[in-house]
């Protein structure tokens, strides 16, 4: 754990986090408001927390509720933890419903609902086809196309069974697995913000390895700048937004993924063919809710620049699309400032 009193910028795999200091002195008598952070690993991920406020107790008070927040989702919702309720969910695939906690519950119906809009585009029980693959830099070749055809079979969020009254969840075949790899992180996201809001914090951000949302502004601005990495040079600033309530979410196949024939996998699972999907460097959406922008950016990933038609349908939702190739692809509405010139189909 890293505590710090902020002087400049976050930075991470994702996102450049540009703070704006304009009058940001104040004079010697009067009280200074000021960024403090604190960086974690949660969820197999780098979290940051940033807290404005004029009482440091205050700000690293609030930034540990939220990081207590998350250890408690953690601990809810994770498959590799063999005591969540997932696991529990998981081990008695095909054999008996599982009472879990409401909170797991909904999250699985919000997650059934964002699949039927992305038309399976997103899934949870995409995890059926996740043993194929190890992501770990030693893998260059595809798994066995009859054995990925048989994890297909078992992937369908329709065939989750929730029950609102007697708080159940049901898979009822034996190989189907659900996993939140591509919406915990945003959920997470969300709940911190909260904790962190009720503990007095008007100002600032979370960001779940990629899963930004802010709210307020910096002091002396009147937004916060989320700067977007170049997914095809990652050293690179590629653009920057101004947000403040909104969610930044960032999916990339720079991280993690392997190559095969020259092609380059990403760690994000295509639903419908059990596949890595491909061609695709990154997708970065923006809206008012993380857990949302996290689950769009997965399905955008996986449906590429036919993705931008699904978003521009949706309101109050913008997102960025880069090819393999560097060509941008965004919505309508997007208010993305370059730092160079691209092109924009």
């Amino acid at each position: 754990m890293r505590d710090c009193a902020m002087s400049g910028k976050i930075l991470t795999s994702t996102f450049f986090l540009w703070i704006a200091f304009a009058g940001f002195f104040l004079a010697k008598t009067q009280t200074v408001t000021q960024e403090y952070s604190r960086t974690v690993i949660l969820m197999g991920s780098s979290f940051s927390f940033t807290a404005v406020s004029e009482d440091s107790t205050i700000a690293y008070a609030a930034m540990d509720s939220g990081i207590a927040e998350v250890h408690r989702i953690e601990q809810l919702i994770s498959s590799w933890n063999p005591g969540s309720e997932t696991s529990n969910i998981n081990r008695n695939a095909g054999i008996q419903p599982v009472v879990v906690n409401q909170e797991l519950l909904q999250l699985i119906q919000r997650s059934k609902k964002v699949s039927a809009l992305t038309q399976g585009a997103f899934d949870i029980t995409f995890s059926a086809a996740g043993p194929l693959y190890l992501f770990d830099g030693k893998e260059h070749e595809l798994p066995d196309s009859a054995q990925v055809a048989a994890s297909v079979s078992h992937i369908d969020y329709m065939k989750i069974e929730t029950d609102a009254e007697a708080l159940t969840v049901f898979l009822p075949k034996a190989e189907m697995k659900i996993g939140f790899g591509a919406i915990g992180k945003g959920y997470a996201a969300n709940r911190a913000r909260e904790k962190m809001k009720q503990a007095g914090i008007s100002s600032g951000i979370v960001n779940a390895g990629g899963d930004l949302i802010s709210w307020g502004a910096a002091p002396g601005a009147t937004a916060w700048e989320v700067a977007i990495i170049n997914p095809v040079k990652n050293n690179e600033i590629f653009g920057w937004l101004q947000v403040n309530n909104m969610a930044v979410v960032t999916s990339g196949n720079y991280e993690k993924y392997f190559t095969c024939n020259g092609l380059r996998y990403s760690h994000i699972i295509d639903p419908r063919n059990g596949y890595p999907a491909k061609d695709i460097a990154s997708v970065t959406v923006v809206c008012a809710d993380a857990e949302l922008a996290d689950a769009l950016a997965t399905a955008v990933f996986v449906l590429g620049k036919k993705g931008i038609e699904l978003i521009n349908q949706l309101n109050g939702i913008e997102c960025l699309v880069i090819d393999e190739a560097g060509k941008t692809y965004t919505s309508e509405n997007l208010q993305l400032h370059f730092y160079q010139k691209k092109d924009k189909q």
